[in-house]
Protein backbone atom coordinates (compact mmCIF):
# COMPACT_ATOMS: atom_id res chain seq x y z
CA UNK A 1 0.00 0.00 0.00
CA UNK A 2 1.20 3.43 -0.87
CA UNK A 3 0.32 6.64 0.47
CA UNK A 4 -1.63 9.14 -1.51
CA UNK A 5 0.01 11.50 -3.62
CA UNK A 6 -0.62 15.50 -3.11
CA UNK A 7 -2.92 16.93 -5.89
CA UNK A 8 -2.04 18.55 -8.66
CA UNK A 9 -1.10 22.35 -8.76
CA UNK A 10 -2.24 24.62 -11.85
CA UNK A 11 1.02 26.58 -12.18
CA UNK A 12 -0.81 29.88 -13.94
CA UNK A 13 -3.64 29.45 -11.85
CA UNK A 14 -2.23 29.99 -8.59
CA UNK A 15 -0.12 32.77 -9.83
CA UNK A 16 -3.02 34.77 -10.50
CA UNK A 17 -4.19 36.12 -7.29
CA UNK A 18 -0.46 36.66 -5.98
CA UNK A 19 0.22 38.50 -9.30
CA UNK A 20 -2.62 40.87 -8.52
CA UNK A 21 -1.32 41.74 -5.07
CA UNK A 22 2.12 42.14 -6.28
CA UNK A 23 1.32 44.44 -8.66
CA UNK A 24 -1.05 46.20 -5.93
CA UNK A 25 1.46 46.14 -3.67
CA UNK A 26 3.89 47.67 -6.42
CA UNK A 27 1.87 50.58 -6.92
CA UNK A 28 1.52 51.47 -3.45
CA UNK A 29 4.79 51.53 -2.62
CA UNK A 30 5.55 53.46 -5.68
CA UNK A 31 3.03 56.35 -4.36
CA UNK A 32 4.70 56.05 -0.93
CA UNK A 33 8.12 56.26 -2.55
CA UNK A 34 7.70 59.12 -4.69
CA UNK A 35 6.41 60.73 -1.83
CA UNK A 36 9.63 60.27 0.16
CA UNK A 37 12.14 62.84 0.48
CA UNK A 38 15.87 62.68 -1.35
CA UNK A 39 18.43 62.50 0.51
CA UNK A 40 21.89 63.52 -1.07
CA UNK A 41 25.34 62.52 0.40
CA UNK A 42 29.23 64.81 0.29
CA UNK A 43 31.94 63.25 0.84
CA UNK A 44 35.34 64.94 1.83
CA UNK A 45 38.76 62.90 1.35
CA UNK A 46 41.60 63.66 2.96
CA UNK A 47 45.17 61.77 2.87
CA UNK A 48 47.25 62.92 6.30
CA UNK A 49 51.11 62.63 5.81
CA UNK A 50 53.35 62.14 9.05
CA UNK A 51 55.47 64.69 9.16
CA UNK A 52 59.53 63.95 10.75
CA UNK A 53 58.62 65.16 14.13
CA UNK A 54 56.52 62.82 14.94
CA UNK A 55 57.85 59.68 16.82
CA UNK A 56 57.36 57.25 19.25
CA UNK A 57 53.97 54.92 19.35
CA UNK A 58 51.60 58.20 19.99
CA UNK A 59 52.75 61.21 18.05
CA UNK A 60 51.33 64.64 18.29
CA UNK A 61 48.08 63.96 17.16
CA UNK A 62 47.50 60.97 19.96
CA UNK A 63 48.82 62.90 23.03
CA UNK A 64 46.34 65.89 21.94
CA UNK A 65 43.49 63.42 21.50
CA UNK A 66 44.40 61.87 24.93
CA UNK A 67 43.71 64.77 26.38
CA UNK A 68 40.38 65.38 25.04
CA UNK A 69 39.40 61.91 25.85
CA UNK A 70 39.56 60.26 23.56
CA UNK A 71 40.76 56.82 23.54
CA UNK A 72 43.76 56.07 21.39
CA UNK A 73 45.84 53.06 21.66
CA UNK A 74 49.88 52.74 20.67
CA UNK A 75 50.35 52.71 17.09
CA UNK A 76 53.17 53.17 14.50
CA UNK A 77 51.30 56.48 12.62
CA UNK A 78 49.22 59.16 13.98
CA UNK A 79 47.03 59.30 11.27
CA UNK A 80 45.45 55.99 12.61
CA UNK A 81 43.58 58.13 15.00
CA UNK A 82 42.38 60.54 12.67
CA UNK A 83 38.78 58.70 12.53
CA UNK A 84 38.63 59.45 16.69
CA UNK A 85 39.08 62.53 16.62
CA UNK A 86 36.29 63.08 14.28
CA UNK A 87 34.20 61.12 16.35
CA UNK A 88 34.87 63.04 19.40
CA UNK A 89 32.38 64.54 21.36
CA UNK A 90 34.53 68.11 21.05
CA UNK A 91 34.52 68.10 17.42
CA UNK A 92 31.01 67.47 17.19
CA UNK A 93 30.12 69.53 19.82
CA UNK A 94 31.69 72.44 17.73
CA UNK A 95 29.76 71.03 14.16
CA UNK A 96 26.44 71.10 16.29
CA UNK A 97 27.20 74.62 17.55
CA UNK A 98 27.88 76.01 13.55
CA UNK A 99 25.79 78.30 11.95
CA UNK A 100 24.59 77.46 8.48
CA UNK A 101 22.53 78.49 5.64
CA UNK A 102 21.26 76.06 3.30
CA UNK A 103 17.89 75.96 0.86
CA UNK A 104 15.93 72.47 1.75
CA UNK A 105 12.24 71.10 0.73
CA UNK A 106 9.96 70.31 3.35
CA UNK A 107 8.95 67.36 1.18
CA UNK A 108 9.57 65.75 -2.44
CA UNK A 109 7.69 68.00 -4.49
CA UNK A 110 7.57 71.07 -2.05
CA UNK A 111 9.36 74.35 -2.79
CA UNK A 112 12.74 74.88 -1.53
CA UNK A 113 13.28 77.77 1.04
CA UNK A 114 16.22 79.07 2.95
CA UNK A 115 16.94 77.89 5.82
CA UNK A 116 19.65 79.52 8.61
CA UNK A 117 20.94 78.18 11.60
CA UNK A 118 22.47 75.98 13.65
CA UNK A 119 23.12 72.08 13.12
CA UNK A 120 21.74 71.76 16.76
CA UNK A 121 18.67 73.14 15.71
CA UNK A 122 18.09 71.53 12.35
CA UNK A 123 17.69 68.31 14.28
CA UNK A 124 15.57 69.73 16.60
CA UNK A 125 16.34 67.82 19.45
CA UNK A 126 15.98 68.47 23.50
CA UNK A 127 19.19 67.77 24.59
CA UNK A 128 23.08 67.45 23.20
CA UNK A 129 23.15 64.28 23.90
CA UNK A 130 20.58 63.71 21.75
CA UNK A 131 21.87 65.81 19.10
CA UNK A 132 25.08 64.01 19.51
CA UNK A 133 22.94 60.61 18.64
CA UNK A 134 21.19 62.50 15.60
CA UNK A 135 24.47 63.58 14.62
CA UNK A 136 26.04 60.08 14.16
CA UNK A 137 23.16 59.29 11.51
CA UNK A 138 24.21 62.01 9.29
CA UNK A 139 27.83 62.22 9.79
CA UNK A 140 30.30 59.64 9.36
CA UNK A 141 34.13 58.86 9.45
CA UNK A 142 36.21 56.20 7.98
CA UNK A 143 39.81 55.27 7.17
CA UNK A 144 40.85 52.83 4.48
CA UNK A 145 43.27 50.57 5.61
CA UNK A 146 45.84 50.31 2.85
CA UNK A 147 45.79 53.62 1.28
CA UNK A 148 45.44 55.75 4.56
CA UNK A 149 43.00 57.86 3.00
CA UNK A 150 40.21 59.73 5.48
CA UNK A 151 36.89 59.74 4.49
CA UNK A 152 34.29 62.15 5.89
CA UNK A 153 30.93 61.84 4.87
CA UNK A 154 27.42 63.37 5.41
CA UNK A 155 24.17 62.92 4.13
CA UNK A 156 21.17 64.87 4.64
CA UNK A 157 17.60 66.06 2.75
CA UNK A 158 20.00 69.52 1.31
CA UNK A 159 22.47 68.77 -1.01
CA UNK A 160 23.92 72.27 0.12
CA UNK A 161 24.06 71.43 3.95
CA UNK A 162 25.65 67.91 3.54
CA UNK A 163 28.74 69.63 1.10
CA UNK A 164 28.72 72.50 4.42
CA UNK A 165 28.72 69.77 7.24
CA UNK A 166 31.55 67.68 5.58
CA UNK A 167 33.82 70.58 4.40
CA UNK A 168 32.87 72.17 8.38
CA UNK A 169 34.35 68.63 9.85
CA UNK A 170 37.62 68.91 7.63
CA UNK A 171 37.90 72.68 8.96
CA UNK A 172 37.51 71.93 12.58
CA UNK A 173 40.29 68.39 12.77
CA UNK A 174 42.88 71.12 11.15
CA UNK A 175 42.10 73.38 14.29
CA UNK A 176 41.92 70.26 16.46
CA UNK A 177 45.33 69.45 14.90
CA UNK A 178 46.71 73.46 15.17
CA UNK A 179 44.91 74.84 18.16
CA UNK A 180 44.60 71.88 20.74
CA UNK A 181 47.37 69.69 19.68
CA UNK A 182 50.15 69.80 23.00
CA UNK A 183 52.86 68.10 21.01
CA UNK A 184 56.53 66.86 22.99
CA UNK A 185 57.78 70.14 20.84
CA UNK A 186 55.58 72.30 22.67
CA UNK A 187 56.27 71.45 25.90
CA UNK A 188 59.88 71.42 25.35
CA UNK A 189 59.66 74.94 23.80
CA UNK A 190 57.86 76.01 26.86
CA UNK A 191 60.06 74.43 29.34
CA UNK A 192 63.13 75.89 27.58
CA UNK A 193 61.48 79.33 27.35
CA UNK A 194 61.16 79.09 31.37
CA UNK A 195 64.86 78.06 31.53
CA UNK A 196 66.02 80.84 29.28
CA UNK A 197 63.70 83.60 30.91
CA UNK A 198 66.13 82.48 34.80
CA UNK A 199 69.40 81.55 32.69
CA UNK A 200 69.38 85.43 31.49
CA UNK A 201 68.06 86.57 35.02
CA UNK A 202 71.49 84.80 36.61
CA UNK A 203 73.53 86.17 33.95
CA UNK A 204 72.34 89.55 34.77
CA UNK A 205 73.43 89.09 38.50
CA UNK A 206 76.65 87.86 37.44
CA UNK A 207 77.45 90.65 35.29
CA UNK A 208 76.37 92.89 38.55
CA UNK A 209 78.70 91.05 40.84
CA UNK A 210 81.64 91.53 38.38
CA UNK A 211 81.06 95.14 37.34
CA UNK A 212 80.96 96.04 41.70
CA UNK A 213 84.19 94.08 41.96
CA UNK A 214 85.83 95.84 38.54
CA UNK A 215 84.84 99.55 40.31
CA UNK A 216 87.22 98.88 42.85
CA UNK A 217 89.89 96.86 41.20
CA UNK A 218 89.93 97.89 37.80
CA UNK A 219 93.90 95.88 37.46
CA UNK A 220 92.96 93.07 39.64
CA UNK A 221 95.32 90.76 37.52
CA UNK A 222 98.50 92.59 38.36
CA UNK A 223 97.60 92.88 41.96
CA UNK A 224 99.51 91.66 45.00
CA UNK A 225 96.99 90.09 46.88
CA UNK A 226 96.86 86.12 45.82
CA UNK A 227 93.27 86.56 46.77
CA UNK A 228 92.04 89.54 44.76
CA UNK A 229 93.50 88.05 41.77
CA UNK A 230 91.72 84.67 42.71
CA UNK A 231 88.33 86.36 43.11
CA UNK A 232 88.59 88.71 39.96
CA UNK A 233 89.15 85.50 37.59
CA UNK A 234 86.32 82.80 39.55
CA UNK A 235 83.58 85.67 39.23
CA UNK A 236 84.73 86.34 34.82
CA UNK A 237 84.42 82.44 34.58
CA UNK A 238 81.42 82.39 36.25
CA UNK A 239 79.94 85.02 33.93
CA UNK A 240 81.31 83.42 31.02
CA UNK A 241 79.65 80.20 32.04
CA UNK A 242 76.47 81.87 32.78
CA UNK A 243 76.77 83.48 28.98
CA UNK A 244 77.01 80.19 27.08
CA UNK A 245 74.34 79.03 29.83
CA UNK A 246 71.60 81.18 27.75
CA UNK A 247 73.29 80.54 24.37
CA UNK A 248 72.73 76.97 24.40
CA UNK A 249 69.31 77.22 25.77
CA UNK A 250 68.69 79.37 23.53
CA UNK A 251 69.57 77.01 20.67
CA UNK A 252 67.75 74.58 22.21
CA UNK A 253 64.67 76.78 22.34
CA UNK A 254 64.74 77.10 18.69
CA UNK A 255 65.46 73.50 18.25
CA UNK A 256 61.93 72.57 20.52
CA UNK A 257 60.23 75.20 17.90
CA UNK A 258 61.17 73.67 14.76
CA UNK A 259 59.93 70.30 16.62
CA UNK A 260 56.76 71.58 17.60
CA UNK A 261 56.09 72.77 14.05
CA UNK A 262 57.65 69.34 12.28
CA UNK A 263 54.85 67.29 15.10
CA UNK A 264 51.47 68.39 13.57
CA UNK A 265 50.69 66.34 10.99
CA UNK A 266 50.32 67.86 7.16
CA UNK A 267 46.58 66.87 5.71
CA UNK A 268 46.54 66.41 1.75
CA UNK A 269 42.94 67.53 0.60
CA UNK A 270 42.25 64.94 -2.27
CA UNK A 271 38.46 66.08 -2.54
CA UNK A 272 37.11 69.29 -1.05
CA UNK A 273 33.38 67.71 -0.74
CA UNK A 274 31.43 68.16 -3.73
CA UNK A 275 28.11 69.46 -3.72
CA UNK A 276 26.06 66.55 -4.47
CA UNK A 277 23.64 66.68 -7.54
CA UNK A 278 22.10 63.24 -7.74
CA UNK A 279 20.06 61.72 -4.77
CA UNK A 280 21.82 58.89 -2.90
CA UNK A 281 18.70 57.24 -1.34
CA UNK A 282 15.93 56.34 -1.24
CA UNK A 283 16.19 53.41 -3.96
CA UNK A 284 12.70 53.60 -5.00
CA UNK A 285 12.34 51.16 -8.17
CA UNK A 286 14.30 48.44 -5.72
CA UNK A 287 12.06 49.10 -2.80
CA UNK A 288 8.64 48.93 -5.48
CA UNK A 289 10.49 45.51 -6.87
CA UNK A 290 11.33 44.20 -3.59
CA UNK A 291 7.83 44.88 -2.16
CA UNK A 292 6.22 43.00 -5.12
CA UNK A 293 8.26 40.32 -4.42
CA UNK A 294 7.50 39.53 -0.97
CA UNK A 295 4.04 40.66 -1.29
CA UNK A 296 3.76 37.99 -4.84
CA UNK A 297 5.89 35.13 -2.76
CA UNK A 298 3.85 35.64 0.73
CA UNK A 299 0.42 35.76 -0.99
CA UNK A 300 1.20 32.63 -3.32
CA UNK A 301 2.54 30.02 0.08
CA UNK A 302 -0.62 31.01 1.50
CA UNK A 303 -3.50 30.75 -0.98
CA UNK A 304 -1.16 27.08 -2.04
CA UNK A 305 -0.82 26.23 1.95
CA UNK A 306 -2.70 23.04 1.74
CA UNK A 307 -0.99 21.59 -1.65
CA UNK A 308 2.71 22.39 -0.28
CA UNK A 309 1.66 21.05 3.49
CA UNK A 310 0.71 18.04 1.35
CA UNK A 311 3.73 17.92 -1.10
CA UNK A 312 6.08 18.20 2.20
CA UNK A 313 4.48 15.54 3.96
CA UNK A 314 4.64 13.33 0.89
CA UNK A 315 8.37 13.49 0.70
CA UNK A 316 9.25 12.99 3.97
CA UNK A 317 7.25 10.07 4.91
CA UNK A 318 8.67 6.91 2.16
CA UNK A 319 6.22 5.41 0.12
CA UNK A 320 5.42 1.66 1.89
CA UNK A 321 4.04 -1.56 0.09
CA UNK A 322 2.21 -4.44 1.25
Amino acid sequence: MSLPQAPALDLLASLKRPLQWALSAGLLAALVALLMPNYYRSEVRLLPVESKGVSGTLGGLASAAAALGVNVPGSDSSDANFVDVLNSRWLREQLLQTEFQYPIRSWRFGAARVEKGSLYAFLDVKNMDRALKGLGEILSASRDLKSKVISISAETQSPELSQLIVQRAGKLLEVFLQEKGRTRGGAKAAFAEARLADARREMDEAEEILRRFLEGNRNFQTSSDPAVRLKGTRLETELRLRQQLVSAIAMNREQALLEEKNDIPILNLLDSGNLPIEKSRPARLALVLITMLLVGAAGWLWLNRAWIQARLLAESEPSESV
